[in-house]
């Protein structure tokens, strides 16, 4: 037998500390949380995505009834792909609202999103940076493989 051991670095950060253009995203982020409709959940995310041209793309969850809604961040990335074909993803900031506040700790995309993102990141041939946004720190993570270390990538 052998064994791997697989290591993700995360850099914690203040708001203050980010510079104005990771401030701005976080922003985006936090905006977008006021478009989710959770009337189920009740748990508002919202994602905001870089774009290499400089474009800034926010996407919120998004619930209904037969439980077939779609996450804030394959909101945005869906949105990224569907308008700007050509742009590469270079960041992604997501965040969470509820019960009047954001969330104290940051929230982390679910799989079907990290596989989401681990697939622009593949096919862009070019990391794309994390920052999960929560009430007092930041976490910033240098790609979506950080996140899901043994996606699926065979495609």
């Amino acid at each position: 037998m052998t064994e791997k051991n697989i290591v993700t670095k995360i850099q914690i950060y203040s708001y203050t500390e980010l510079s104005e253009s990771d401030k701005k995203l976080v922003d985006l982020a936090k905006d977008a949380t006021r478009s989710s409709y959770t009337p189920y959940s009740h748990f508002n995310v919202g994602a905001a995505i870089l774009l290499d041209n400089g474009v800034m793309i926010k996407g919120a969850n998004q619930e209904n009834a037969a439980f077939a809604g779609i996450c804030a961040e394959r909101s945005a990335c869906y949105n990224a792909g569907a308008n700007y074909p050509d742009a590469t993803i270079v960041k992604i900031a997501i965040t969470a609202y509820q019960n009047g506040d954001y969330v104290e700790e940051p929230c982390s995309p679910c799989g079907v999103c990290r596989q989401a993102l681990l697939e622009f990141e593949v096919k862009s041939g070019k990391n794309i940076e994390v920052l999960l946004v929560g009430r007092d720190k930041i976490y910033r993570l240098e790609s979506i493989k950080a996140l899901l270390p043994l996606g699926f990538e065979e495609f």
